[in-house]
């Protein structure tokens, strides 16, 4: 007689062994109608699965995010599903849940085209509509090998062959259409009414270059048809934003061939660039750090001794010169550490707070390269702490505040705390970790922030705050991190002569506030649509004149203002004032000045704002004092 305890604390008992199905049954008719899986002593499992001792239950639906995780994953085999039914020839392979969708990849002799895709969504809603039911079952491993090969699904029995032969396979049915699964899935098709199938792209089998291409079909699938037609607006939005199309048109930066996922900054790129640079170095110097540069080529011996060689080597970038292994840094804390070594430190010299605008170089994929949000060079507003153990809450809580500080002045206020855990692949005791993951749950609680916690996503030397920006459009960016790192310090030898005069090894705390300065250009730009607030734009302004004999007091109105340190410049072409308007609207500068015989007889100037609103006229000093206090207001000053 199981007895089922509820999420509420409420229990039920039955005679004899029962299923989630029969659980949500006895509770209410309607929560049998919308369960789609159970969470069984924190198990996810099917509604057929069948419970026969005492447990732990939740009843999910579409109201839970795993319910909308198993709504896509679900989806993806539908899309398979489909696919199989119309292209009998294509064969199957794997189809995980991705950020607001799923995706399948399929080998077809030839590439699906977008009428393919109508055909293939339309279909899905036809089996969706039948309500077929949705039916599991296990085989030992060399039988589902046998099944799928006997079906010329030659992908499938690849997967399933690389499985120990001592394990069991769930395969999972509906219609006519049997795939492999871990599971679960929703109980019938009937349960997915909401999706849509947004591209196809190649990817390699295995995700490895030297497997045959296959074709991925993306798709996304919600819960609520409001939430697909709020997600589809987003992409709209996003594709307006897009900074490489911004990049462009803004006149900001590129990218080519010869240098994958290396970006050429344009001038106005590159003055937005120093002022983000400038503004975090002041954020250095007002918060106790000293800056310092360190060489971006280190020989291999340092970076076997760090760690990175063993975990990080096939991101790195190496070369040899005179029978010696090099290594381009991916990251900039052994370099630090050498800094740190370089003189004999006491405990009173910590906590000692390093910065450096650290240039990085890491091999992604060429195929995850994307404009300046994944990128192959980047430089970090990067710096290190080295404290005493003793030190870490109050380091790690100031540098809380600080972050939220920055991001405020950047204009981003909904920000979300995430606690990553250790990795599989890590350094350290199991002791060290736990040390370490503690001390930053006891920083964040001293924050007063609240926090989500990511088992398996810390890096393989420490656990790390994650900090996360959301956007104009609601898009969630990873921006800072402070990461806890016992373990790299002893590694490469740092030490400090504690009060007793022992030797003892720092607690070394990685930190980067805005991250790469690259993605966070990028962020920035796609945020406000390229129309950048007064302090980030790279041209402030620009003064154009309507006749030419106004052109040097036009000349004296630009000296003016960049000797108040405004970035500005002028057009004294002979076009007419309309045109000349219309084309700097299009660069989203922050203010356009106009002058014609009045304004230079009356020593004024016109002041129209981005958004067209006429300012009326006023001196340049008082458009200094205007722009000076927008400046202040912005936090840029």
């Amino acid at each position: 007689m199981p007895v089922i305890t509820l999420p509420d604390g409420s229990q039920r008992s039955f005679d004899g062994p029962v299923t989630v199905t029969e659980v949500a049954q006895s509770i209410g008719a309607g929560l049998a109608r919308a369960a789609l899986a159970g969470k069984v002593d924190g198990v996810l499992v099917d509604t057929s699965h069948l419970i026969s001792t005492d447990a732990k239950l939740a009843i999910i639906t579409d109201k839970d995010a795993e319910g909308v995780d198993l709504i896509r994953h679900s989806t993806a085999h539908l899309l398979a599903y489909a696919v199989k039914e119309l292209f009998p020839e294509a064969q199957v392979t794997i189809g995980p849940v991705i950020e607001n969708g799923f995706y399948y990849d399929f080998a077809y002799s030839r590439p699906f085209t977008p009428e393919d895709l109508e055909k293939i969504e339309k279909r899905m809603a036809e089996l969706a509509k039948r309500d077929i039911p949705v039916t599991r079952k296990v085989l030992p491993r060399n039988e589902a090998v046998a099944y799928f090969k006997s079906i010329g699904e030659k992908y499938k029995a690849e997967i399933i062959e690389s499985i120990p032969a001592d394990q069991d396979v769930s395969l999972y049915t509906e219609g006519d259409f049997t795939d492999l699964c871990r599971g679960p899935h929703v109980p019938s098709t009937g349960k997915l009414k909401v999706f849509k199938l947004m591209k196809v792209a190649g990817a390699y089998w295995r995700g490895d270059a030297k497997n045959e291409m296959l074709q991925r079909i993306y798709g996304t699938a919600w819960a609520k048809k409001e939430d697909l037609d709020a997600y589809l607006f987003q992409l709209e939005e996003a594709e307006k934003r897009d900074h490489r199309k911004l990049g462009k048109q803004l006149d900001l930066f590129h990218m080519q061939d010869e240098a994958p996922g290396m970006v050429f900054w344009h001038p106005k790129g590159w003055a937005i660039w120093q002022v983000i640079e400038q503004y975090m170095r002041r954020v250095y110097r007002d918060n106790g750090y000293q800056e310092i540069r360190c060489p971006q080529i280190i020989d291999r011996v340092l970076w076997e001794k760090s760690g990175h060689w063993e975990h990080y080597k096939a991101n790195m970038f190496t070369t040899e010169s005179e029978k010696h292994d090099y290594a381009i840094k991916p990251m900039n804390c052994p370099g630090h550490v050498q800094v740190f070594n370089s003189d004999l430190r006491s405990y009173r010299d910590l906590p000692l707070r390093y910065g450096e605008f650290g240039s990085c170089h890491r091999n992604e994929p060429s195929g995850g390269l994307h404009g300046l949000m994944r990128v192959r060079g980047f430089v970090q507003d990067d710096g290190h702490i080295f404290c005493t153990e003793g030190q870490i809450e109050s380091e790690v809580t100031a540098f809380n505040a600080l972050v939220l500080k920055v991001y405020r002045d950047f204009g981003f206020n909904d920000v979300k705390v995430k606690l990553a855990l250790r990795p599989e692949s890590r350094v350290g005791s199991d002791e060290i970790w736990d040390k370490s993951e503690n001390a930053l749950r006891a920083a964040l609680r001293a924050s007063g922030l609240e926090w989500q916690e990511l088992p398996g996503e810390g890096a393989f030397y420490g656990p790390k705050i994650e900090f996360h920006i959301k956007d104009a459009i609601g898009r969630s960016w990873q921006c800072g991190t402070i990461q806890v790192d016992f373990s790299m310090p002893g590694r490469l030898g740092a030490e400090f002569v504690d009060e007793d005069n022992s030797r003892k090894v720092p607690v070394m705390l990685h930190r980067a506030v805005l991250g790469s300065l690259e993605r966070f250009i990028g962020i920035l730009v796609e945020n406000h649509a390229g129309a950048l607030p007064l302090w980030l734009a790279p041209l402030q302004m620009v003064v154009m004149n309507i006749s030419q004999a106004q052109e040097a007091y036009a000349e004296q109105t630009v000296e003016a203002l960049r000797a108040a340190g405004l970035r500005v410049q002028s057009d004294l072409r002979n076009e007419k004032i309309t045109y000349k308007i219309r084309e700097h609207s299009l660069q989203k500068l922050p203010y356009q000045l106009v002058i014609g015989d009045k304004e230079m007889a009356a020593g004024l100037v016109a002041v129209r704002s981005r958004t067209g609103e006429d300012l009326g006229q006023m001196s340049v000093d008082a458009l200094i004092q205007r722009l000076k206090s927008e400046l202040h207001v912005d936090g840029a000053v």
